[in-house]
């Protein structure tokens, strides 16, 4: 019988670049602006009912696990900029991270009937149809608030906020190409041991 080999079991963990993480940048620069409005206990028990839960048992609304966090339905970033979504109980409804983290920025239906890694329907979750029909219920419902803020802030200041936002990608490039050399320089001197 031949020896597996414990190169199988391993693998090296990616390089981490400075300039990957520009997209949680952004989104910070987006959620550091979007209005919350925090739910009254009669909304939540709403949304609960609405979705087939109690307070008791809160269920990821696309796939039935463990909820874990409140997902934005109807993303508040696009594009890199805000889709004038907001953060209040019509565009939040309960999810587990992996679900969460697969939907991203996609519309929730396309997303939860499509074969995107980690979608319910990719994971053949079995009542689906009676997910998708919940939240569409939801919206139904709850009627999502949509803001165009640009419309309601000073022009010039929401420039300026946003040439801010290109001043922290420009730096981390910047900073990336730093990291470069200072990880060439290195290796070098690993190689040369």
């Amino acid at each position: 019988m031949p020896q597996k080999s414990q190169h199988s079991a391993f693998k090296m963990p990616s390089k981490v670049h400075i300039t990957g993480r520009t997209s949680t940048i952004t989104n910070s620069f987006v959620q550091a602006i979007i209005p919350q409005i925090e739910p009254s206990d009669e909304e939540i028990t709403l949304v609960l009912e609405v979705l087939g839960m109690s307070d008791t048992g809160t269920e990821c609304s696309y796939c039935g696990a463990e909820a874990t966090q409140w997902d934005h339905l109807n993303a508040i970033v696009r594009n890199k900029r805000p889709t004038g979504y907001i953060t209040n109980i019509a565009n939040l409804v309960p999810a587990c991270g992996t679900c969460n983290q697969s939907k991203g920025a996609k519309h929730w239906k396309i997303w939860m009937l499509g074969t995107a890694a980690q979608s319910p329907s990719s994971r053949r979750i079995p009542d689906i149809e009676t997910r998708v029909e919940r939240l569409t219920a939801f919206e139904s419902i709850f009627e999502t608030e949509r803001i165009n803020f640009e419309a309601v802030v000073d022009p010039k200041l929401w420039d300026e906020y946003w040439a801010e936002h290109e001043n922290v990608v420009e730096s981390m490039k910047k900073a990336q190409n730093k990291a470069d050399q200072v990880w060439e320089s290195i290796q070098v001197n690993i190689r040369t041991r």
